[in-house]
């Protein structure tokens, strides 16, 4: 799930740089998700764990 957050931040910023916004942003707001959801299940995993 962090690959994927950060694939799309990568892309994010490549698109930035060449000017397309509508991508650049597309891209940012899927890393934001995706990066929410790996924190989400992280601590999930790390309570499931602790207990």
């Amino acid at each position: 799930m962090l690959h994927y957050a950060l694939v799309f931040l990568v892309i994010a910023i490549i698109a930035a740089l060449l000017g397309f916004t509508g991508i650049a942003g597309t891209a940012a707001w899927i890393a934001k998700i995706l990066f929410i959801i790996f924190l989400i299940l992280a601590v999930i995993a790390f309570f499931r764990r602790a207990s």
